[in-house]
């Protein structure tokens, strides 16, 4: 079987929760002795502010490409047997999971490897948008592996296709976590250009 044959990648549409056990049933092998998982799942609060659910959007045909690529990329680099990622669309309430990553390897090294690059290139490359809902308001979210990825953050743009990306703040608040230094992305102007 091809490598992209054990690959199960799906963008579910709204109302459509994810099934963890399904995922994980598709990459079990008995060839294996590892499955790595990642359960990405919403929480109550955010930086003070209590959150009622995320919303997602995406770009799905392009999204599906960016997923099937990066799951080549971790085949390239490390011995994996079986993927399977899968991403909801719309209200994602508070507990329930939005993204699953499930990967088997003959090896845990592997799988545990691959299964935290997919993740951040999930986050960092993958056209799905991020609205947080709260009490008082909602926001759209930038991912931190986004915001690492731009080289200019601070500055006003262009793009080939003559959009405007507006000027954007990043600080970097004190308190790190697991995953390094929480960053804030603060719309400092809404001008558009001609």
């Amino acid at each position: 079987m091809a490598d992209e044959e054990r690959d199960l990648i799906e963008i579910l549409e709204e109302n459509n929760p994810i099934d963890t056990n399904k995922y994980t049933r598709y990459v079990r092998s008995p060839k294996c002795g590892a499955i790595a998982t990642f359960e990405g799942t919403t929480r109550d609060t955010f930086e003070g502010k209590e959150v009622l659910e995320l919303k997602y959007e995406a770009y799905v045909p392009m999204a599906i490409r960016c997923l099937k690529t990066l799951c080549s990329s971790a085949r390239a680099s490390w011995d994996i047997h079986s993927i399977a990622v899968a991403h909801c669309l719309g209200t994602v309430p508070v507990g329930e999971t939005s993204v699953f990553v499930a990967i088997s390897a003959v090896h845990r090294a592997d799988a545990l490897d691959a299964c935290k690059f997919l993740i951040d290139e999930l986050k960092a490359s993958v056209p799905i948008w991020k609205k947080e809902v709260y009490t008082n308001g909602e926001v759209w979210k930038e991912n931190k592996e986004f915001i690492e990825r731009i080289p200019d953050l601070g500055k006003t743009s262009h793009d080939q296709a003559g959009t405007c990306s507006a000027k954007k703040k990043v600080e970097a608040h004190e308190r790190k976590s697991c995953c390094g230094t929480k960053v804030k992305v603060n719309d400092e102007t809404s001008d558009s250009c001609s």
